[in-house]
């Protein structure tokens, strides 16, 4: 038996629901409930009562618990002292306009606490990534989630959200996006990207019909493109610091702007990997601290 399996169970009882249990875990509510039953197969008696609306702790995982209290505590206490146990090497994919925002800090921070730890990038789509992580070809992807990449396989840790917005020359006063969509033409971010199908199928529900022939693979050419007045575009902005150089009209699409979830896609089998944890917590304080532009 894991010893992970105590560790859930013990937060389990300190958050009182599977779900609160997952989150400190960084598992899904599934896997805990997975982990109480092959808890419950290894003692042979149940561990929670489960005739009300939410699994209640029988005495018998009170006293596991107890029993199992100090080891988990002491074996918490050496986890976190990193010079013993963070080191070595994770191979992280990360989609290229995400780069330049998270992997200053990111580095800065793991250099700080972990410095034993060091990090191998692979470039590519959130799909490619995604498809790698899950072949075992890299430990981490820092992308875009999609809904079809919701994977019982692997674990997502939110990131940040970027709703996306509609961008046009910065001399433009008009500020109605169907009014903007008729006056230029639509220059396209990639269809085969999560917010590429999102902007997409926006334009298509809210617009309808409207003339868009360039499709680009890059959000830092399309926003170069719409600086110089050649169109308009509806995409996630994840670096701010390219309106600076190509400045736009930024336009809010309102409460209906399709959003894109950015998060750090981890396989559950390493959820106990201290590199991994350590990037995880890495990630989070860079998001924590610049929003991704928010």
């Amino acid at each position: 038996m894991k010893l992970s399996a105590f560790a859930a169970l013990r937060a389990v009882i300190r958050g009182g629901t599977f779900a609160a249990a997952a989150v400190e875990m960084h598992v899904t509510p599934s896997a805990i409930s997975m982990q109480m039953k092959q808890l419950e197969a290894f003692f042979g008696q149940p561990l929670f009562d489960r005739s009300g609306a939410h699994p209640r702790p029988t005495p018998l995982a009170f006293q596991v618990v107890q029993l199992m209290g100090e080891p988990l505590d002491g074996l918490d206490v050496l986890r976190k002292e990193s010079d013993v146990q963070v080191r070595g090497t994770v191979r992280l994919g990360i989609i290229e306009n995400l780069q330049a925002v998270v992997l200053p800090g990111a580095v800065r921070w793991l250099r700080r606490h972990h410095p034993g730890l060091e990090l191998q990038l692979m470039r590519g789509r959130s799909s490619t990534l995604t498809a790698a992580l899950k072949a075992g070809d890299i430990e981490a992807a820092l992308v875009a989630q999609s809904t079809a990449g919701a994977t019982a396989t692997l674990h997502w840790t939110p990131v940040a959200k970027k709703a996306l917005v509609l961008i046009a020359p910065p001399s433009v006063a008009e500020t109605d996006v169907a009014a903007l969509f008729r006056q230029y033409e639509w220059i396209r971010y990639d269809r085969s990207a999560a917010s590429g199908t999102m902007a997409a199928r926006f334009v298509h529900e809210r617009i309808g019909d409207i003339r868009g022939g360039m499709e680009l693979s890059s959000p830092n050419a399309i926003i170069a493109m719409v600086s110089a007045g050649l169109g308009v575009s509806i995409l996630a902005i994840t670096d701010p610091a390219l309106l600076t150089c190509y400045p736009v009209r930024v336009i809010p699409l309102g409460d209906e702007a399709p959003v894109l979830q950015i998060s750090l896609a981890t396989r559950k089998l390493d959820a106990d990997n201290r590199l991994i944890a350590a990037l995880r917590e890495a990630v989070q304080a860079v998001a924590l601290e610049t929003a991704l532009g928010q």
